[in-house]
């Protein structure tokens, strides 16, 4: 899956440069369509009569193959710029170079040989805070995604019920991923980015305040909203660390760097869950958010001190 996604965002994020936070988080909210849906479906199929797990799995790749057949057969990258420079310096040479002169046996001058852009990325040190900052949000940022559901039947809520606050969500997580984007491109994608990931620390804070079923709706759909912004920006916040020809790279860093503790952050809070209960896990998530905003902060001022400016 990250060898189809990265590609397409980085995609995206070159042919819409003037209005990248948007374009991203219109791309990036389809998934929280499938999180909308997902959930429902296997549900459905999980408990239904004469449908196996090994069916239930079939389905879902068959769902997916066209799905991401279509996507592969759509994405067309926008065109180098580089050819286009070329085009016009040819020009150029041809029409100051002398008459009857021969362009080859002009002086060509030996440009440096240039450094690998992995080793530009990591120099830059705005670029390693941002890696630094999303992968501490990660320990926590999908923490209430997977637990939402067992602390509402925790809390007295019917296990059919419950499990339909992930798809809630997932749905507010749609919009939190179109509307700051939309924001992002006139206020700066920086300053959107990191006020939602310590939004979403706060409302972190306050998990277990949610004790009814009328409360942990409001909680899941304000978190939903809140930390949506934070996957589709931090796609837009590496772009424009970066060279137009090297954002898929500097994606593709920033993607492996948050996926290790993406992956390890559920465990823990598992751990955490079993030893110190909700309320241990609702600090775990709210701290994990807030320190790794607070160096999302440390990365934006980096760029500009300047706090109003838009970027």
């Amino acid at each position: 899956m990250s060898l189809i996604l990265t590609p397409c965002v980085a995609v995206v994020s070159r042919r819409m440069p003037h209005r990248r936070g948007l374009a991203l988080g219109v791309a990036i909210s389809g998934s929280s369509i499938g999180g909308i849906l997902w959930p429902i479906m296997l549900q459905q199929l999980l408990y239904a009569d004469g449908v196996s797990f090994g069916w239930v799995q079939r389905a879902v790749g068959f769902t997916m193959l066209p799905l991401l057949a279509i996507a592969c057969l759509t994405v067309v990258d926008a065109e180098k710029e580089s050819s286009k420079l070329a085009a016009s310096e040819s020009e150029i040479l041809s029409e100051e170079s002398p008459a009857g002169g021969n362009i080859g046996e002009l002086p060509v001058e030996e440009k440096p040989k240039a450094k690998h852009v992995i080793i530009v990325m990591f120099k830059n040190s705005a670029f390693i805070l941002l890696c630094s900052g999303l992968g501490l949000v990660y320990f926590g940022l999908f923490t209430p995604f997977f637990y939402i559901s067992t602390y509402a039947v925790d809390k007295g809520t019917s296990s059919s019920t419950a499990f339909y606050l992930i798809s809630a969500i997932n749905a507010a997580s749609f919009f939190g991923r179109i509307v700051p984007g939309y924001l992002a491109d006139t206020y700066g994608h920086f300053n959107i980015c990191a006020l939602s990931v310590l939004t979403s620390g706060i409302i972190g804070f306050t998990w277990t305040a949610a004790y009814n079923l009328p409360g942990m709706i409001v909680w899941s759909i304000a978190y939903g909203f809140a930390s949506g912004a934070v996957i589709s920006l931090q796609s837009a916040c590496a772009a424009k660390l970066s060279k137009r020809e090297h954002q898929g790279t500097a994606l593709g860093l920033l993607m492996g760097s948050v996926s290790v503790t993406a992956l390890v952050g559920t465990p823990i809070s598992g751990q955490i869950l079993s030893h110190g209960g909700y309320l241990s896990l609702g600090i775990w998530t709210g701290v994990t958010l807030i320190v790794g905003g607070i160096i999302l902060v440390a990365a934006r001022l980096k760029l500009d001190r300047r706090i109003l400016m838009a970027y």
